[in-house]
């Protein structure tokens, strides 16, 4: 994909001193602007060839901050000032010598620095085994007492053994760290004194975030800092976890059209973002302004970034961030096929990285679920609202009216891996799984809160979403109501069991499963305090959910086949899909028109996958109404017994296969107590001193 024009950009050390490289169509004269401490020292000229910019001088030694000073046309499109200074788009490190309410950003040149990676390959998850833990870097450990107290809310901190052995005690195989890359503080914040605590506005591309090393490292310099993220990902791969960035590259922190320049706008305003006829801003992303990647030049400077995280900093994934921007063309479009989105799954150097996408902006056309390349995943939003909607605010509607909204028709296809959504020819694996993100409410707020709770925010409650499908069983916020508390249990435990027993890529959101709130605040972008952070104080019944969610994992774990990796629209077994048989609650097929009906709330399913040694079954549970209901096991021919694996009307997991009904036979009665959630193992019955039938009677 690289052409002459797009190669070796931003700062090359070399025998003769630093080479920069930056790329403008439209400039008419470019610096490059040395600094001493915070202040100008002096500007040598840089020479145009082609559509690149270029330089090489001694000046440009490791340690030196240096910026650009561009000059061209004027005109409706641009934006040159000859004034003001700009980031270097390939900066590997970035600083502000400005205030904290007036920055001033400048790159810095960084020493080439081999780190010793060890002996420890990358852990390479398949797709089919993973489960992803999204978390926030600083507020993970910030509060975590266990991490000494110069390491919290660090790179450093991040890696502490208590923390990687919660990770791999609870049974996650990647973390998802939101932006770590470069980012600053929009200027409405500023004037609030508020940060971006989310950092979502993206300076640097190339350049670990900095305040989230430790002391020390920043102290030491650039090398340092990215040494400590390095040795955070060594740990995490060490540990057999994979580490995947959250990544910005729909838009920049050079905000909107009346906006200090940071970045691109002062380099080439027409051809980095995306413009109206007007010359103005065509905002798609609701951050301002919108990266041009129908521009060659934007489309490498992506695969370059990707590549360098991937390669230099072994980061093993990547989820994109508002990423149908990424896919429009000229004239703001979204194509499926756009250059960029198949150059990102495509390329060799990125060929065992993890694509992931956030499938929507708010531009027209902006809604893409299901509808990117092969070699992609998405976050799968139609899935959040299927699995809220069942376990969550259906239960409203039934409260006020005395009726549910749904049947179980829509669940059922969230369990099965969303076929409807995502083509046959990409399968299960396609959908992220997801009931809570960071942007939103946390699971236990989900059944807390009737509606959000975000004056905090400074925006007079007009940020966030509306549309939660949450409720609060009975009191709004904080009770010590046990009924409404049960009642939340259970819900939160029947969303964790939908989530982890899905067809597809479960995704958990840090802290859910122990019970962390936000107070009714489903937007806390700027909520860099207690607010937002994790606290790791559990009560017992923080306990008693975390061995839910490491039940329900270690289940997910031992039986391939809650993890396919295509679809199965048959009966025929297969070993890379489950073939799904659907009963009623009396254990009888369900009959078609049952699937829709708002009167049937309660399914059950037996799921089953050839292995090379027999077949892998478990049989699902499903009964989403308050009342207790008789229940009756599918009577299959070849099958012994049900062993009950997991049940979400049980507290404490660790006394399930005490209970009298732990071992039960086809055909038996027994019943099932509302709302709830089961898992069987199936013992078959020997046939000529072999389990297993072949196939399914």
């Amino acid at each position: 994909m690289t052409t002459p024009d797009f190669a070796d950009l931003g700062v090359t050390l070399t025998e003769f001193g630093g080479r920069l490289r930056v790329w403008s169509r439209h400039a008419t004269a470019m610096d490059l602007v040395l600094f001493e401490g915070g202040a100008e020292q002096f500007s040598l000229p840089m020479q145009r060839s082609g559509e690149t910019w270029e330089i090489t001088t001694a000046e440009l030694r490791p340690g030196r901050r240096y910026a650009l000073r561009v000059d061209g046309p004027e005109g409706e499109q641009h934006r040159f000032d000859r004034f003001t200074t700009s980031l270097d788009p390939y900066a590997r490190h970035v600083e502000n010598i400005g205030s904290a309410s007036t920055p001033r950003w400048v790159a810095v040149v960084v020493a080439d620095d081999k780190f010793d990676w060890g002996e420890t390959p990358r852990p390479n998850t398949p797709m089919r085994d993973a489960v992803i833990y999204e978390l926030h870097v600083r507020g993970y450990t910030q509060l975590a007492q266990f991490v000494p107290e110069p390491l919290r809310g660090t790179y450093a901190g991040l890696a502490n053994e208590r923390v990687i052995a919660h990770l791999k005690n609870l049974g996650v195989t990647a973390v998802e760290l939101l932006p770590v890359q470069a980012f600053g503080n929009e200027q409405h914040l500023r004037q609030q004194q508020l940060t971006n605590y989310w950092g979502y506005n993206t300076l640097g591309f190339f350049a670990p975030h900095a305040p989230y090393a430790s002391e020390a490292a920043r102290q030491a310099g650039p090398e340092a800092i990215a040494r400590e993220f390095k040795q955070m990902v060594r740990t995490f791969h060490e540990a057999g976890l994979e580490v995947i960035l959250d990544v910005v590259y729909n838009h920049t922190a050079d905000e909107h059209d009346n906006a200090p320049q940071v970045l691109f706008r002062g380099i080439d305003n027409a051809v980095y973002y995306r413009l109206g006829e007007n010359g103005r801003l065509n905002d798609v992303t609701g951050c301002g302004n919108s990266v041009n990647t129908s521009q060659p030049v934007v489309q490498q400077l992506v695969i370059d970034s990707l590549r360098y995280w991937h390669e230099e900093f072994g980061v093993d994934g990547f989820r994109f961030d508002l990423a149908p921007t990424l896919g429009r063309d000229e004239h703001h479009e979204y194509h499926r096929d756009h250059p960029l989105l198949q150059a990102i799954a495509s390329d060799p150097r990125l060929a065992d990285a993890k694509i992931i996408a956030e499938p929507w902006d708010v531009g027209f056309g902006g809604w893409q679920t299901g509808n990117f390349p092969l070699g992609w995943s998405e976050w799968n939003d139609q899935y959040r609202n299927r699995v809220r909607r069942f376990w969550v605010s259906s239960f409203a509607q039934a409260r006020i009216t005395g009726h549910h909204r749904e049947g179980v028709g829509k669940l059922a296809t969230a369990l099965a891996g969303s076929s409807n959504r995502f083509a046959d020819e990409r399968g299960p694996v396609a959908s992220i799984n997801f009931v809570t993100a960071h942007d939103g409410f946390t699971m236990q707020d989900l059944v807390s809160y009737n509606t959000k709770h975000n004056l905090l925010n400074g925006e007079l409650g007009r940020d966030g979403s509306n549309d939660n499908h949450s409720y609060n069983f009975g009191y709004e916020g904080d009770t010590t109501d046990e009924q409404t508390l049960f009642l939340r249990r259970l819900a939160v435990r029947n969303l964790f069991g939908t989530l982890l027993i899905s067809a597809g890529v479960p995704m958990i959101t840090a802290g859910d499963e122990f019970g962390r709130t936000q107070r009714g605040n489903n937007n806390p972008y700027n909520q860099d305090n207690e607010l937002s952070w994790v606290h790791w104080d559990w009560n017992e019944q923080a306990r008693e959910r975390i061995n839910h969610v490491r039940l329900l994992l270690k289940i997910r774990a031992e039986h391939p086949v809650l993890r396919p990796t295509n679809y199965n629209h048959g009966r025929e077994l297969s070993d890379h899909s489950t073939t799904l048989e659907w009963f009623d609650a009396l254990g009888e097929t369900m009959p078609e028109w049952e699937w829709n009906s708002p009167q049937t709330r309660s399914v059950q399913y037996l799921a089953s996958m050839k292995l090379a040694e027999g077949v892998d079954r478990l049989l699902i549970l499903v009964h989403g109404v308050n009342d207790p209901a008789p229940f009756r096991l599918p009577n299959i021919d070849g099958i012994a017994e049900y062993r009950l694996l997991w049940d979400s009307a049980v507290d404490d997991v660790q006394h399930l296969h005490t209970d009298s009904m732990a071992i039960a036979t086809p055909g038996q009665r027994m019943h099932v107590t509302g709302p709830s959630m089961r898992v069987y193992a199936v013992r078959h019955r020997a046939i000529t001193g072999n389990t297993a039938p072949i196939q399914l009677p």
